[in-house]
């Protein structure tokens, strides 16, 4: 039965008729996440799995990833869930009939899986590039893809599990940073229809149960090496595990009093990563990103967070060949004063209008 409190919209109901018609009686499926699986990735492929197998039964299905885990939480919340996801180096793509993308696209994937067509597409980003698939349901008018699956689920009548009802939750949560980014009112309603149902105490633990005891050093790296100019704290950690260690760093020294916004950076592999985190109100992370780092490295956000990664080839290039803690601060203070700049410029270029 729907709750009064959600809608059931026309749109879903015809997608998801749609979608059964694709889908055979005991059908093979691979549910496909891009990049490192986050939680409203997770919950959205856990309820889509949900729906086809009660509707149709699934022979096959397995859950994949074309990166692993970077975040601890996230691999936690995945291990609550009984869930195995799998990384897709160790997947035979070919033992499935359909492959179903989850809050991704087609074009977001790198070189090395351009190859793989998707059958379903899900996701709430607005549509990049020019692809095709059988089945494509994209609105990025919503805060979190669990939000539209929640409808689905209810398009088909289907009782949720608590588990699922928890892991929808906490997709929502965790997508629209507790409502902190753009959401609209659908979002708010199913969240507030799972919250009645979902194990609260697991999400608490799993929000707690967040960071090894490895990235302790970083902390204190951080604090020893660590830049403080008007509000700004900028740090550079040398070689770390994750880019999950620069975010938790980031995440953390953000709560400082007299903290508005946070930069910091850390070689993982073959890239220089630099997180960007703010309070959303004096600083616009995602503007402070491309105008600091655009140029030589990809990525970018939103007012209240950001990311940009820049190959460890062309950094050691531009800082010729030296990486150590003084070249790289060196480094992001040059970016920063780019920033700047680009600012002041395009302050002048537009000057604002007197008011009469």
């Amino acid at each position: 039965m729907i709750p009064d409190s959600l809608s059931l919209k026309n749109e879903t109901s015809h997608n998801l008729a749609k979608l059964l018609e694709l889908v055979h009686p005991d059908d093979s499926l691979l549910f496909m996440m891009h990049g490192s699986p986050d939680p409203d990735a997770i919950a959205s492929a856990m309820a889509l799995k949900e729906i086809l197998h009660r509707e149709k039964g699934l022979s096959r299905h397995a859950f994949a990833s074309t990166e692993p885990f970077r975040r601890q939480q996230n691999r936690e919340f995945a291990y609550a869930m009984r869930l195995i996801i799998r990384p897709m180096s160790q997947v035979d793509v070919s033992g499935f009939r359909l492959i179903a993308l989850i809050d991704a696209q087609p074009s977001f994937f790198s070189e090395q899986y351009k190859s793989i067509r998707p059958d379903i597409v899900f996701d709430h980003h607005p549509r990049v590039g020019d692809w095709q698939a059988q089945f494509v349901d994209i609105r990025p008018q919503y805060g979190a893809l669990s939000t539209i699956m929640t409808e689905y689920l209810h398009a088909a009548c289907m009782r949720i599990p608590r588990n699922l009802h928890t892991a929808l939750l906490y997709g929502i949560k965790t997508d629209t940073d507790n409502f902190d980014r753009d959401t609209i009112t659908e979002d708010i309603r199913a969240y507030t229809y799972h919250s009645r149902h979902a194990n609260m105490r697991l999400i608490r633990r799993v929000e707690l149960n967040q960071t090894p005891a490895s990235y302790l050093k970083y902390f204190e790296h951080a604090y020893r090496h660590m830049k403080y100019f008007r509000g700004r704290r900028v740090a550079f950690l040398g070689h770390v595990e994750s880019p999950d260690v620069c975010v938790q760093v980031a995440d953390f020294y953000l709560r400082l009093i007299g903290t508005y916004y946070v930069i910091i950076a850390g070689i993982v592999q073959n890239k220089l990563v630099i997180i960007f985190r703010g309070d959303g109100y004096r600083q616009d992370c995602g503007a402070v990103a491309q105008n600091a780092c655009g140029m030589i490295g990809k990525g970018g956000g939103h007012r209240s967070a950001a990311r940009i990664e820049i190959p460890l080839e062309i950094l050691t290039e531009h800082l010729h060949g030296d990486l150590s803690q003084e070249s790289v601060d060196c480094f992001l203070d040059e970016c920063l004063k780019r920033d700047k700049k680009t600012k002041t410029d395009r302050e002048e270029s537009n000057p604002e209008k007197e008011t009469p």
